[in-house]
């Protein structure tokens, strides 16, 4: 009777491993997911909030750099368009969301 019952017993306690360990690995999808949450997405979106509050605060005089790499100083600001002067006389109509950077104390 003994030999019958230590199977039972030893395949009662493999099951239990077996829930263990499921939860264990449910355990490290989550802090898998805690992990990427923290260190890409929470820190792309608050630089992308700074980025929408810098191209709402545009106004004339800024100077700015556009994602093509022109520098110049803002003449006009519209709800979706910046007029950039470039050099003399030359001015770009541009949409506000080419805007990346403000350049005006890094000279």
């Amino acid at each position: 009777m003994n030999t019958l019952f230590i199977p039972l017993q030893a395949q009662a306690a493999g099951q239990a491993a077996a829930g263990g360990s499921q939860m264990g690995f449910w355990m490290m999808i989550l802090l898998l997911f805690a992990v990427m949450y923290f260190f890409m997405i929470r820190p792309q979106r608050k630089q992308q909030k700074e980025l929408e509050t810098f191209r709402a605060g545009l106004k004339k005089g800024d100077k700015v750099v556009t994602t093509g790499g022109i520098y110049g100083t803002v003449d006009e600001v519209t709800d979706r368009t910046v007029l950039i002067k470039v050099d003399g006389d030359v001015k770009l109509r541009m949409d506000k969301n080419s805007i990346i950077r403000d350049y005006t104390n890094a000279q």
